[in-house]
């Protein structure tokens, strides 16, 4: 069936009946600037129309449009992803903007909360602490939205210690390609509840989720050390020294930690969820790397160690929409760079053209409990990985040298790692060759499989999403 434009525009209008505010197209006034709102200004998409409903019935309904009108659907939550596919990825999609979906209600009994599709971290952090004093795993940027993060992975400063965001969810609220409204849990509809948890934008519109919590850390430990060189080779040892420490099989789950490279310089960040007395038990301070000072140690509670968080990830990539370029990778422990490979990569980013100074590449450490949970438990498929890295490169305008610059600086890597693999389905790429394969690596095959039981005709897509098994 062919795209019928005039058709989609009466149905959703109809959904909508008659309420201001509920959709916009094309044509409508302001529509990129108020509604469209791209993130990754490089990445040019315009979708069809974008509708904001305020219930499950009404993202139903707009499903049905789209499906009887022959437009692929996608739901934008924060609407952080870098390759826009919030808004389809591509034109003429049917963009649902979740941002009225801000439900909050916590169970006292069973500490579960369930939380609308479009609230962001930043939020449910503050209605999850008014609520109790409860929190889960997420990441460190409070306008992400729910929707995405946690169908995606969901990777923090707690994940060490308490598993991804997605491994919180008990159950969650979902609009089918039949435009159904349905429930999936461990106990029913499990083989949608394991894709949802992972590949989420493939298979459905979650309209809300009930989430496992936990209390609050009582007592925060935070570490920071600044290395202000004026060449990165010069910090190779010293990422070496960290990317050991982040390694140990025994490192204490409770710690997170960051090696942060820019211009002129690199921090290390950590995070401990205890006091410093555990902290110092751990042994984890006399592991860190130092040039004979000692990093700076900031004591406070779990929402102050939010709020520093935020306020230190706004320096490397700000909530603004900015037009930028990225690549990421995910290492086992074996796949782990040496002191020589380090030094040679350090060396090189040195030596490179850049294009920018808006340049930033992330080393995060991963394991403790991820590792722990099964690989094939959820579609997110990266549990065996201690470690990842991201790249970023700004530009207003972003030219071609920064393009390869990143682009470059992720051959390089894989030139000193060549059996690394995989790629953080939260941080799309467009260029991969195989982006389900690097996203869903072993558990792909399973999710095509679902993906023909669910959507066999590809409703929710965008350019990276999982596709329906082929008809034998």
């Amino acid at each position: 069936m062919g795209q019928n434009p005039s058709a989609l525009q009466a149905c959703i209008e109809a959904v909508g009946n008659g309420r201001p505010g509920f959709a916009a197209f094309p044509q409508t006034p302001l529509y990129q600037t108020q509604w469209v709102k791209r993130y990754n200004l490089d990445v040019r998409v315009t979708p069809a129309v974008v509708v904001r409903p305020t219930t499950a019935e009404d993202v139903a309904g707009v499903v049905k449009c789209a499906a009887t009108n022959g437009f692929k659907v996608q739901a934008r939550s924060g609407g952080h992803s870098y390759g826009n596919y919030g808004l389809g990825g591509d034109d003429g999609a049917v963009a649902i903007d979740m941002v009225h979906m801000q439900k909050f209600v916590m169970d006292k009994t069973t500490w579960q909360a369930t939380i609308g599709a479009g609230s962001l971290l930043g939020e449910v952090d503050k209605k999850l602490h008014a609520a109790g004093g409860r929190a889960f795993a997420h990441g460190v940027c409070p306008g992400v939205g729910m929707g995405g993060h946690c169908t995606i992975g969901g990777l923090g400063p707690m994940s060490r210690m308490w598993g991804t965001c997605l491994d919180h969810i008990v159950e969650v609220e979902v609009v089918t390609a039949d435009g159904k409204i349905q429930r999936a849990s461990p106990e029913k509809n499990s083989d949608l509840f394991f894709a949802l948890r992972g590949a989420g934008a493939g298979f459905g519109i979650i309209t809300e989720f009930v989430m496992r919590t936990h209390p609050e850390p009582g007592q925060v430990v935070q570490y920071e050390y600044n290395l202000k060189f004026g060449k990165q080779a010069d910090a190779a040892a010293l990422y070496s020294k960290w990317q050991a420490l982040i390694a140990d099989p025994k490192l204490d789950p409770r710690f997170g930690s960051m090696f942060i490279m820019f211009p002129l310089g690199a921090v290390i960040t950590g995070t401990f969820y205890g006091t410093q007395e555990e902290f110092h038990a751990t042994g984890i301070p006399n592991a860190l790397p130092n040039t004979g000072e000692p990093g700076r140690l900031l004591l406070g509670d779990y929402l102050g160690s939010i709020a520093h968080n935020a306020e230190k990830e706004a320096l490397y990539l700000s909530n603004l929409a900015a037009p930028f370029t990225s690549k990421s990778l995910f290492f086992k422990r074996d796949q782990l760079l040496g002191p020589e490979a380090v030094k040679n990569l350090f060396t090189w980013v040195d030596k490179a053209h850049k294009g920018t100074l808006l340049w930033f590449i992330i080393f995060s450490a991963e394991g403790g409990v991820i590792e722990e949970i099964p690989t094939n438990s959820t579609a997110y498929a990266h549990r065996d990985k201690v470690m990842h890295y991201e790249s970023y490169g700004v530009g207003f305008p972003l030219l071609q040298t920064t393009r390869d610059f990143i682009s470059d600086f992720h051959k390089q890597v894989l030139s000193l790692a060549p059996k690394a693999f995989g790629t953080y389905p939260g941080y799309v790429d467009n260029s991969l060759a195989e982006p389900q394969k690097q996203y869903w690596d072993a558990n792909l095959p399973a999710l095509q499989n679902i993906k023909k039981i669910w959507d066999p005709v590809d409703l929710f897509h965008n350019p990276g999403s999982v596709r329906p098994a082929i008809q034998n």
